[in-house]
């Protein structure tokens, strides 16, 4: 009998051993359930940190889903759907000004700069912004940043966003191309690889970058509640060092080695269109090469929402941004 136990007790043991030498002793990684706000090769750096295994070097193993829309985004973090949200800064300064219990900051940026183009029906190589007097735009939903910043880009040229033009906010953000393609409005707003995609079929022409008129100004960041950054500190600062990995890979390599490793995340797209969306978004500095969010490009962002009519009073950064992970990843370089 007591044979039979030591056998027992060393053939667990043995089992024990040789799961631990299949998994090479490490550690399982932590589960995150990222939300992002859409698919797009707009968040270039993300995918690279995912493909080159970056999260997980820092033993994290992250879930990402879909969120369809900055405000979806949120529903699906303030409901404990989501560990970090990945869309507009915008979400945090609503949050914020709604005087919410523990609202959610802002840890670190990805994008700097608006990334749709607008999309017309021709070609246009001579395009003005005055050409869209009187014309039917698909600008995106009301009070999210790419409708407010196309309003600002407006504005700066001279026209007024309610008198001069039609925006159309009635298309949910996932539906404007199919809508566009299938015959509503003169001109939409599009994200990369899509705005590509849609030239190469002949369907649509690129007329303008809309990140090229507005300027530097915080796009896109990963987002959390106040409490689970307090609690979870140590996973929110080796998320931030991935993050800052696959900014500083994007920016040293071409569009064509950036293209080559984020493949898989978009398998329904061309490589060569994926090289040129890339190259496009390089092109007009898209791509943040450091995790910090600064207090100038958010002033920009806050006056962008209060000349549309969405914020009444401007947000102090610190109650909405901690850059507490993002300066740490960027000084150890």
């Amino acid at each position: 009998m007591k044979k039979g136990i030591s056998l027992f007790v060393l053939l667990c043991m043995a089992a024990g051993l040789l799961l631990a030498a299949l998994d090479g002793g490490a550690k399982r990684p932590e589960k995150l359930r990222v939300c992002e706000v859409t698919h797009s090769i707009f968040y270039a750096p993300q995918y690279v940190a995912l493909e080159k295994g970056f999260f997980r070097e820092q033993g994290l193993e992250v879930e990402l889903t879909n969120g369809g829309g900055a405000d979806k985004v949120m529903s699906a973090l303030l409901s404990g759907h989501a560990d970090i949200g990945f869309a507009g800064p915008e979400a945090c300064i609503y949050v914020y000004s709604e005087g919410r219990d523990d609202p959610a900051k802002v840890f670190a940026q990805v994008t700097k700069c608006d990334g749709s183009f607008l999309v017309g029906r021709e070609r246009d190589d001579a395009f003005s912004w005055e050409k869209l007097k009187g014309c039917h735009i698909l600008p995106g939903r009301r009070g999210g940043v790419p409708y407010m910043a196309f309003e600002y880009a407006l504005r700066k040229n001279g026209m007024d966003p309610h008198a001069d033009l039609t925006l159309d906010n009635s298309i949910q953000f996932e539906n404007m191309t199919g809508a566009f393609l299938g015959g509503t409005g003169d001109y939409v707003t599009m994200f990369e690889p899509a705005a590509s995609s849609v030239e190469a079929e002949g369907r649509g022409f690129i007329v303008a970058s809309v990140g090229q008129e507005t300027g530097e100004m915080p796009y896109t960041a990963y987002f959390a509640k106040g409490s689970y950054i307090e609690e979870h500190a140590d996973v929110i600062e080796r998320f931030t060092k991935a993050v800052y990995q696959g900014q500083q890979w994007v920016a040293q390599h071409t569009a064509a080695e950036i293209a080559q490793v984020v493949k898989g995340c978009f398998a329904d797209t061309d490589e060569a269109l994926l090289e040129s969306a890339i190259a496009r978004y390089k092109e007009i500095g898209a791509y943040s090469e450091t995790p910090v969010l600064t207090e100038e490009s958010l002033g920009l962002l806050q006056t962008v929402m209060m000349q549309a009519g969405e914020l009444e009073q401007e947000v102090p950064h610190s109650a909405i941004v901690d850059n507490r992970f993002a300066e740490k990843a960027a000084a150890e370089k």
